[in-house]
């Protein structure tokens, strides 16, 4: 029997959301503890269960024509056992019962077969969450496809007719998703999430031929009431796609470089990288035997906030089950502590730090002014507003990246720059910092607004100035 089937008398729901979550919740938790019971009857000493659905909507429009419209659906139960310390995983979409008996028995297969590890297990039971909030995650929204079309059109209509300028489009979209999740283990816990997201963005085209430029804008957010209007995205796009038209270049030298909020997380993300467990076990990081140690200057500070109000990622327990806590990632300049699971801790002679699967809301702590008061600081030098490539070196922290964006002088953005590269070393980018603004970027689970840091290798034209 397919236990995700909809019970009778429940109201129909549009495609792209569920009638009833609280009886899919209920079913999946159903589904969790039948698993398990089949694991533990098997000989597993210990096993834990994922149980996931979502539904979607998205549409996609290009120059005034509708391209796509995908309503979705899908599920996944992902089981891992342990025989002592051998591990073994499956997972499967197929709710049938020969289809989880199988799933069931692969895992613990896998586990007899394979090597003892001595950092498997699930986490301490100790550590489980025992106080499940709510966050206020879930606002579906009952949109139609022709409506969702409306709004794409509306939005791409507005970018296309800001400017005589603007003769082509990447394409608008609007999408609406819901989840549900089910995480269960052998220790008797049972966590259950449910959230949505919406989104609306246009990406545009200005110029023609080698002159051309891209840019766009989206906004996002789990309740659609707290969408930027159509209108206000499309006008935004095209701002910042004329803005990028005739582009210069920059003599090659070293100066002051402000990362436009969505720029700066990028920074952030290369912190995390270096400090998440599996880079450091594995040495694979250049931020090894870094805890307590002064990385950014002494005012830097980012605080992981895992409980806050429609946070995109606000949780009472992460992906082990165990409980979250508000910490400081980042005190007066120091790493106060690395981000691991309990394999990872494990594996360092540490204890999790209730990050698997991830960080949950960072927020980077300003400590300047708004955008125009950066520009300002800087005085003269490069905003950067879009990176491209992957070169970043990991082991190293070694930094070259492609970018574009704007030149500064006395404090006033002046033309648009692209074609270049900026390069340094990580650590040293941290240390060199100088402002947080306050103009943050709302669209992420990161929250920072822009960051200057004092000074970095520019590669443009040939000649010094």
């Amino acid at each position: 029997m397919n236990v995700l089937a909809p019970s009778s008398g429940i109201a129909a729901a549009p495609a792209h959301t569920f009638a009833d979550p609280e009886a899919r919740l209920d079913a999946l938790v159903d589904l969790s503890q039948r698993l398990l019971a089949a694991a533990r009857a098997r000989g597993a000493t210990q096993a834990e269960v994922s149980c996931s659905e979502e539904a979607g909507l998205n549409v996609n429009v290009r120059m005034g024509e509708v391209e796509t419209v995908e309503s979705t659906r899908d599920r996944g139960i992902a089981m891992t056992v342990y025989f002592g310390q051998r591990k073994g995983s499956a997972s499967t979409a197929d709710l049938r019962e020969e289809s989880l008996e199988a799933t069931v028995e692969q895992a613990c297969a896998l586990a007899r077969y394979t090597e003892d590890d001595s950092a498997a297990g699930l986490a301490d039971a100790a550590l489980m969450a025992t106080d499940l909030r709510d966050f206020d995650t879930w606002h579906p929204w009952n949109i139609d496809p022709d409506r969702a079309i409306e709004l794409a059109l509306a939005c791409e209509s507005a970018g296309r007719d800001f400017d005589k300028r603007i003769e082509n489009s990447d394409g608008a979209s609007v999408g609406t998703g819901a989840s549900l999740g089910v995480y269960a283990n052998s220790h008797g816990f049972v966590g259950r999430e449910r959230s949505t997201q919406h989104s609306l963005g246009v990406a545009l085209i200005g110029g023609r031929g080698d002159s051309m430029q891209r840019d766009g804008w989206y906004t996002s957010a789990m309740a659609a009431e707290e969408l930027e209007s159509a209108a206000s995205v499309g006008r935004k796009a095209a701002e910042r796609t004329v803005a990028r038209l005739a582009p210069r270049q920059i003599a090659t030298g070293e100066y002051p470089v402000l990362y436009a909020a969505e720029s700066a997380r990028s920074l952030i993300g290369h912190l995390l990288g270096g400090i998440s467990g599996g880079a450091l076990y594995r040495r694979a990081s250049f931020l090894v035997d870094s805890a307590g140690t002064q990385l950014f200057p002494s005012w830097f500070r980012i605080d992981e906030q895992p409980f806050l109000h429609r946070g995109y990622r606000s949780t009472s327990y992460d992906a082990e089950g165990v409980a979250t806590r508000e910490s400081a990632l980042i005190d007066a300049g120091v790493l106060q502590h690395y981000v691991l699971s309990s394999y990872s801790a494990r594996k360092l002679g540490l204890q999790t730090t209730g990050n698997a699967g991830g960080v949950h809301n960072l927020q980077v702590a300003a400590n300047a002014g708004d955008y125009a008061s950066l520009l300002k600081q800087m005085g003269r030098g490069l905003v950067v507003t879009e990176l491209m490539g992957q070169g970043v070196n990991a082991v190293t922290g070694d930094y070259s990246r492609g970018a574009a964006g704007f030149w500064v002088e006395n404090g006033e953005l002046q033309y648009p720059v692209d074609g270049i590269t900026i390069a340094g070393n990580l650590r040293a980018m941290f240390s060199a910092i100088e402002a947080v603004g306050t103009d943050v970027d709302e669209r992420s689970h990161v929250r920072t607004g822009s960051i200057l840091i004092g000074r970095m290798t520019v590669a443009g034209e040939s000649a010094e100035e």
